[in-house]
């Protein structure tokens, strides 16, 4: 494998301990947090909190270099447009994350630690992907 696909992985694993270290693959945590008028848990508002420092901090230093480590140049958004298709989609997600308590990232960590939450989400996620790519696109 190439350098940049190992920095992939290496990210990813870091990425998922992250998420299993600071208890964010339970889903009864994140709908813990979402629940503001019954069980609220402040938890997720610190670890998002802290990987919004780290990344700020992170994403200023490595765009003071000239090119990234594995590809030639950087890709950054260059549309800022917030249109029907951001905002449906952003709600979509929401509501998805509200129902079932997990989002794509902590969905896939749980799958390691076998999670019957995550057992179905990630099925079910990678068929909207398919029917996204296969309909929409």
């Amino acid at each position: 494998m190439s350098r940049a696909v190992w920095a992939a992985v290496a990210a990813g694993a870091l990425f998922g301990a992250g998420l299993a270290l600071s208890g964010m693959t339970d889903a009864r945590r994140v709908l813990g947090f979402l629940d503001v008028t019954g069980g609220f848990d402040p938890t997720l508002m610190w670890v998002l909190a802290s990987a919004l420092l780290v990344s700020a901090i992170g994403q200023r230093w490595v765009l003071h270099r000239a090119r990234p480590l594995y590809a030639a140049r950087f890709q950054l958004p260059t549309v800022r447009d917030v249109d029907a298709r951001l905002l449906l989609g952003a709600a979509l997600f929401g509501i998805g994350w509200g129902w079932a308590g997990y989002c794509p990232g902590p969905a896939i960590a749980g799958l390691a630690v076998a999670s019957r939450e995550a057992l179905w989400f990630v099925p079910a996620m990678l068929l909207g992907f398919w029917l996204h790519d296969r309909f929409v696109r």
